[in-house]
């Protein structure tokens, strides 16, 4: 019995063109699963395309903006075309502005939660449709350490993520009985595109960062790899409504 075979397996990654996405879509297809990339940028689209099917298996790009539920639903209805099938979800696609909770309008508030929660909802709903034509499925929903912790220029984005581990709880509790795990990652300080603009914007941050952290190093995408493998494989099965923290320690450190 191999637990971390997912050969014949498709799995769709929002936001899986860079950073922790392809990371994560890296760690699912070295277990033999067909990828599906789902973003908004084509040209790192292709790169990352590139570096997946260099692990032999086939993989695909999707243009979607998962803030409107029509693209969500298209997504997963264009990866069964292309493949057939829809067995792992992994919701990555995120964003953030940083302010102070005073100063956001609400345009930026409803950009941030429509992107990083309202998004993942929405494919979520599309993709347990087609989990239940196979009779199984893995949802995997990206929070963020934010979801445990504040930070005074995060309001929005700690508000969606935790929103994040909630509502995968609730999914899990809803879909067991369709044989559909649902799990939260919640990322530590994870050096990407991201997070290097969040380190331009608040100064002495990275070096906090590595003074906190007991590994004594920011994290790279490929650390996702491992526990991206593991929620969508056989061999959690039994793992549902958990929220794993990937953080090099950050969370227990001093």
């Amino acid at each position: 019995m191999n637990l971390f075979n997912l050969a014949g397996k498709v799995a769709v990654v929002t936001g899986g063109n860079r950073g922790i996405g392809l990371g994560m879509a890296e760690g699912i297809a070295s277990l033999g699963a067909n990828i599906v990339i789902a973003g908004r940028d084509a040209k790192a689209a292709m790169t990352a395309l590139s570096a997946l099917r260099n692990l032999d298996v086939r993989a695909e790009f999707v243009a979607a903006d998962v803030a409107r539920k029509a693209d969500c639903c298209a997504l997963i209805t264009r990866a069964e075309q292309l493949f057939g099938r829809v067995d792992i979800l992994v919701n990555n696609a995120g964003a953030t502005i940083l302010k102070t909770p005073q100063d956001y309008t609400e345009e930026e508030w409803h950009s941030v939660m429509n992107i990083n929660l309202t998004g993942a909802f929405f494919c979520s709903q599309a993709a347990y449709h087609a989990m239940k034509k196979v009779g199984r499925g893995k949802i995997i929903n990206v929070g963020s350490l934010f979801a445990l912790f504040g930070a005074a220029f995060a309001t929005r984005y700690a508000a969606s993520k935790g929103g994040i581990v909630q509502m995968s709880r609730s999914m899990a509790t809803a879909w067991a009985k369709d044989n559909i795990q649902v799990n939260a990652v919640l990322p530590g300080w994870v050096d990407t595109d991201l997070t290097r603009d969040v380190r331009k914007q608040v100064a002495g941050l990275h070096e906090s960062i590595e003074n906190r952290t007991p590994v004594g190093r920011w994290g790279v995408p490929q650390d996702l790899a491992g526990v991206a493998a593991f929620l969508a494989s056989e061999a959690s099965d039994f793992v549902t409504e958990t929220a794993i923290p990937v953080d090099g320690g950050y969370s227990i450190g001093m």
